[in-house]
């Protein structure tokens, strides 16, 4: 009897401590077999690893539900739950991984310049070590393919664009004085200093719901994040000099850099055409300030500048030539967060205020406005999963602007006051490594012109090799008149165009290929009937237009050793019919034609890195009034060769060169022709040329550093 009972409870253990087996195939989306997965219940030491044929097999004494975790490098993880003892014969199939660095990325129109993209074709410090950009990012960025170079001009031209199509915006919120004031043929400059950011995205087309107000492209500028550590950078020129400062604390830094730019100096050695009677000078100031906090960032940037002059200019139609003085303040105050909500979600807000306050001289009028503007913001982010994530959120747009015009007796006063409303949404779809799709609306509300205006925006990309992929992008954009037009008259519509973009990328091994096809039209341009925008000036809402084109752009900076270098090329086709045109045609500011090379080669032995820019455009079009056609004839075509040389003193000294037009080609801008006709009834003209054929500068940059190493190469 003991003996019947002693068996009976050695049955009863065995039964109770009975193995269950686990087993199954694991399989790709098309049905081959994957080797060397893991597979096992979590929170146990069972599992197993599929065989050449994907198959596994291993036991367990666990009982009930579990979870059986099936993971592989590559591929997304996968978790079943259920009763152990139902775990038999599985078929698991496992899709690819969409956040491996060699999965798809939407590239339609858009040009990344980020140590930490997956795909650059720009560095940080390529913005800025460009020979023919002078220091000014937006110098740099004239060498991609979509800008059109107008040399007396100096702001971006992007795909048939003028200049106010392009917005910019400093963490993600408007810049919206982003370009010191200046007269005619005398090119601008960007007002911020290249040292604080370490981000830069340039998009000339079909960029994302988020950004409005841009009727061809935004460039998005990035602060950054945290110093690597505490320094000074000193810099004397031959134009001026320069202070910067970093302090880094435990969860803040903060950094400054101040300048003071006095051409006076510079023109007593190298004169330019023009009547200098108080030659430029001007005074600027940046900081940044960030705070760590518990889940996210908090940036508080700001900026003010300062410049004068006053001169005379050749003008065919007074023999005294045209007086002109200038005298402008700016304040830009930007305050940004990024942070995480919890749950998957994450907030993005800020805002800016700018205060624009510009005193104008010409001739015997004087012209004084200012500008008062802000934007707020507010952006919200759910990431559901890798495959799908969901933006959303709204942003208002103030301008208050007004200007006096006083000449003899006349005393005027015009302005209008703007305020955007506007909300948008996005969704990014990933169906897999190869296949991406980018869904976006935005709707705009303008008060001054008591209107909605919705824009819907897509892109897809696919991946058609390990190193090649297309993208498509389609988009809606609106933007309201600029101030010479608004301060006259508000009974106007937002401009609008639409994009069309078909894109291929491939990337490998530090080379980089890119072409893009693009059309874009316009609608709802304002035009007006009279010489240039004013107070008498009848205007309408009626000009139409078109781009198209194809840009080109290859950069390689591994096939040759110590070498960089990108060749850009655009093709530009483009007729408008706005402002006071006449008839359809090409604005003065476009050319068919732009190529750009820029070379940069590291000499060991010489401590030095020398580079060199080559700018090709070819002719704009100009009005001959001694000819009955508009805008139908040609300057001759425009070239640049600009040489630079940063050579290393001691690893944190630089002695800097550079020379702008090196061969001291005599290019041309356009013609200026007589108001009226001579005795022969011809109208005269003068050529309008730069003021100055070259530009030389020379620089010694000295940083103070902790590590003793840091330089301001990538200042250059």
């Amino acid at each position: 009897m003991n003996k019947l009972i002693t068996i009976l409870i050695l049955l009863f253990v065995s039964i109770g401590n009975a193995q269950n087996t686990i087993s199954g195939k694991v399989t790709d989306t098309k049905n081959q077999s994957i080797i060397g997965v893991n597979v096992y219940l979590e929170g146990t030491y069972d599992g197993a690893t599929t065989d050449d044929q994907g198959n596994f097999t291993f036991t367990t004494e666990e009982k009930g539900t579990q979870t059986l975790v099936i993971s592989f490098l590559s591929y997304e993880t996968k978790s079943i739950i259920k009763a152990v003892s139902e775990m038999n014969n599985l078929t698991i199939k496992l899709r690819e991984s969409v956040e491996s660095l060699d999965a798809v990325v939407i590239s339609a129109g858009t040009f990344e310049a980020s140590d930490n993209s997956k795909v650059s074709v720009l560095k940080p410090l390529d913005v800025v070590t460009t020979a023919s950009a002078l220091g000014d990012f937006v110098g740099a960025l004239q060498t991609l393919p979509g800008t059109s170079n107008v040399a007396e001009d100096g702001r971006l031209f992007v795909r048939g664009g003028n200049a106010d199509e392009t917005q910019i915006f400093i963490d993600g919120i408007r810049v919206f004085t982003p370009y010191t004031p200046t007269t005619n043929n005398i090119p601008t400059r960007g007002r911020y200093s290249p040292f604080l950011f370490d981000g830069i995205t340039f998009s000339t087309g079909g960029y994302s719901s988020e950004f409005g107000q841009a009727l061809s492209s935004v460039l998005l500028l990035n602060t950054i994040d945290e110093p690597d550590q505490e320094k000074t950078d000193i810099s004397i020129m031959t134009v001026g000099a320069a202070l910067g400062n970093t302090q880094k604390w435990e969860k803040s830094s903060l950094s400054f850099n101040a300048s003071y730019i006095n051409l006076a100096p510079y023109l007593e050695l190298f004169e330019d055409r023009n009547e200098w009677h108080k030659p430029y000078q001007g005074a600027q100031g940046e900081t940044v300030f960030r705070q760590k906090l518990n889940s996210g960032m908090l940036k508080f940037y700001a900026a003010f500048d300062t410049s004068q002059f006053e001169l005379t200019q050749e003008d065919i139609n007074l023999s005294e030539g045209l007086d002109y003085k200038l005298n402008n303040n700016n304040f830009y105050l930007n305050t940004s967060y990024k942070g995480n909500l919890g749950n998957s979600w994450s907030i993005q807000t800020g805002l800016s205020y700018t205060f624009a306050d510009t005193d104008l001289g010409i001739q015997s009028s004087e012209i004084s406005n200012i500008e008062n503007s802000a934007h707020i913001k507010l952006k919200l982010r759910k990431r559901f999963n890798s495959r799908f994530k969901l933006s959303f959120g709204a942003e208002q747009f103030i301008t208050d602007f007004e200007e006096n015009f006083k000449e003899g007796t006349v005393d005027a006063t015009y302005g209008y006051d703007n305020n955007i409303t506007a909300a948008f949404a996005e969704a990014d779809l990933i169906f897999s490594k190869k296949l991406a799709l980018k869904v976006g609306l935005r709707a705009d509300h303008s008060s001054i012109f008591s209107t909605t205006d919705v824009a819907p925006r897509a892109a897809i990309a696919y991946k058609s090799s390990k190193n090649g992929q297309f993208s498509l992008a389609y988009g809606n954009f609106f933007q309201n008149p600029n101030s010479a037009i608004l301060k006259f008259n508000q009974d106007l519509k937002a401009e609008q165009t639409s994009h069309y973009i078909l894109n291929y990328q491939y990337v490998n091994n530090g080379k980089i290929f890119r072409a893009e096809a693009y059309r874009k039209d316009y609608d709802n341009l304002v035009k007006f009937d009279s010489q240039f925008e004013s107070f008498d000036s009848n205007f309408n809402s009626s000009g139409d237009g078109y781009a198209q084109g194809i840009d080109l752009f290859w950069r390689d900076n591994t096939g040759i050793k110590n070498v960089d270098y990108w060749v850009s090329y655009s093709y530009l086709d483009t007729e408008r019919d706005y402002r006071n045109f006449e008839t359809a045609a090409q604005p003065s500011y476009a050319t068919n034609h732009n190529l750009s090379i820029v070379g940069k080669y590291w000499i060991d032995s010489w401590k030095s890195q020398v580079g060199l820019s080559y700018g090709f455009s070819s002719g704009r079009p100009y009005t001959n009034p001694n000819t009955n056609d508009f805008l139908s004839e040609r300057t001759k075509s425009f070239n640049n060769l600009s040489l630079n040389w940063a050579y290393l003193l001691s690893p944190q000294k630089i002695l800097y060169f550079s020379v702008n037009n090196v061969l001291g080609l005599k290019n041309v801008n356009g013609y200026q022709y007589a108001n009226t006709p001579d005795f022969n009834g011809q109208f005269n003209r003068r050529t309008l040329t730069p003021a100055a054929d070259q530009f030389f500068f020379v620089g010694f940059f000295w940083t103070i550093s902790e590590d003793g190493t840091d330089n301001q190469l990538d200042n250059l």
